[in-house]
């Protein structure tokens, strides 16, 4: 049987007007219900709570919430999490608006973020922070009235938006769907993929979706960071903490409060400083170098890395537990040789893009030069395309790109189907370097990357 929690929803229909939105709690544990209950009755004008999913479609037809809290588990010795995903999809089908957010055990995490990917809002694991679920519970409230203004958002004029720019590959189509669910949560992301394949874009268009967009990304690019500095760029320091620390300084974390951090390279984070970073996005607070007392955050999390972090975990190289939390949803870009669809629709915007650029307006792609661009295996992804284009309109006198404007580059060691992301990583800097006699300043120029990137490129593969 139902419980709707009188205090809140007397008088009919006749809401307390301080309040706002209808939460159904969904949950075979009484204990849980109650608490949730108290918690939330200052929050939603009406809640109300079902002992067992069973009776949860009917209920529904009388009793339609803006959101719902789904428990994963209803049967005691059955922690499969399937329950919950059948629920999950009975109550979207028959009510898409409906906000799910779900309420699991951190050994379902995984599962939970499959049912994201099949329509949940979010999740929240318990044993929970009263913070964090009311929080979660009203992001969801607010998405089922903020949806139709979620597109005509406006910008600050601080940061120009753009929207990105997918392509027509089925794997870039599937990448979309997920980021257009989990980009209004706050589910940490890790985005994975080869060098230049847009990770970074990738991270803008998440933020540029989020309810944290009025607020530009922090980006922070650890690769580029020298080890000795790390903890200060990440957390501050207070003036005299160390020696050269002559004013105080804020650090990326508390920079990023109340938007999204996006953390490039997050391989590279030495294992000293994955525990301190593991404390702040669990406690969501942190202490600055020469302070004793931890200041609140609010960030959302959105780390990239070209590494295998699963292979650096079973090495010892990455902390399992910041894995786990860095990586609620995971999101891999597939490079550029791998959805060849793609190709020339992007270098026709790079064209547009550099043709305004070098007042060359009006160029176009002779058909053996797209068919050139199709036929290379594109090693340095889209970064490689780019730059490859902006030479080709540079260098093109016409009105026409031909084969002759297009200027590409093959490594000398093919790679294989069995190398893994670090290997041909390893190749290419190495390929690099051969072919600019070792000038570094050159090798990071070409391959995109800045000079501090290379060094501890270099000095991690050993060349």
């Amino acid at each position: 049987m139902i419980n709707v929690t009188p205090t809140w929803c007397r008088n009919g229909n006749r809401y307390n007007m301080a309040k706002a939105g209808k939460l159904l709690i969904v949950d075979d544990n009484r204990s849980i219900l109650s608490a949730v209950k108290l918690l939330t009755e200052g929050v939603f004008a009406c809640v109300a709570t079902l002992p067992s999913p069973n009776s949860l479609i009917t209920t529904l037809q009388t009793f339609v919430p803006d959101v719902i809290l789904l428990d994963m588990n209803f049967h005691a010795g059955i922690n499969t999490g399937n329950e919950g995903l059948y629920w999950l999809r009975e109550v979207l089908a028959k009510y898409p608006e409906t906000k799910v957010v779900l309420f699991t055990a951190y050994a379902d995490i995984e599962l939970a973020v499959k049912a994201m990917k099949e329509g949940a809002f979010d999740f929240v694991v318990k044993p929970w922070d009263n913070v964090r679920l009311i929080a979660t519970l009203q992001n969801a409230y607010k998405a089922t009235k903020d949806k139709a203004k979620k597109n005509t958002r406006t910008a600050p004029a601080t940061e120009k938006r753009v929207e990105m720019y997918w392509g027509e590959s089925t794997e870039m189509n599937r990448i979309r769907k997920v980021v257009e669910k989990v980009a209004i949560t706050d589910a940490n992301i890790l985005i994975t993929g080869e060098n230049g394949t847009g990770k970074e874009m990738l991270a803008r268009e998440i933020h540029r979706l989020s309810a944290r967009c009025r607020k530009t990304m922090v980006s922070l690019d650890m690769g580029a960071i020298p080890e000795t500095l790390f903890e200060s760029e990440l957390f501050g320091h207070k003036k005299g903490a160390f020696t050269d620390a002559h004013t105080d300084r804020e650090g990326k974390f508390l920079t990023a409060s109340g938007s999204t951090l996006f953390m490039d390279e997050i391989g590279n984070l030495p294992l000293h400083l994955q525990v301190k970073m593991l404390s702040a996005l669990q406690n969501r607070a942190i202490t600055p170098l020469g302070m004793n007392e931890a200041q609140p955050i609010d960030i959302r999390l959105i780390s990239a890395t070209n590494r295998d972090l699963h292979d650096a975990v079973s090495k010892g190289e990455f902390r399992q537990d910041l894995f786990f939390r860095i990586n609620t949803i995971h999101i891999n870009i597939p490079p550029l040789r791998n959805r060849k669809e793609d190709i020339v629709p992007l270098a026709e915007r790079f064209i547009e893009h550099y043709g305004k650029k070098y007042h060359k307006v009006g160029l176009l792609l002779l058909g053996e030069a797209a068919e050139k661009l199709e036929a290379h295996s594109w090693e340095g992804n889209i970064r490689e395309l780019q730059h490859t284009m902006e030479k080709a309109v540079i260098m093109c006198e016409e009105d026409i790109i031909k084969p002759e404007h297009i200027e590409l580059h093959t490594t000398t060691h093919p790679t294989t189907e069995a190398q893994t992301l670090e290997e041909m990583e390893r190749q290419l800097i190495a390929n690099a370097i051969e072919q600019c006699g070792g000038n570094l300043s050159q090798v990071a120029t070409k391959l995109g990357i800045t000079r501090q990137t290379l060094y501890n490129k270099i000095k991690r593969y050993g060349l």
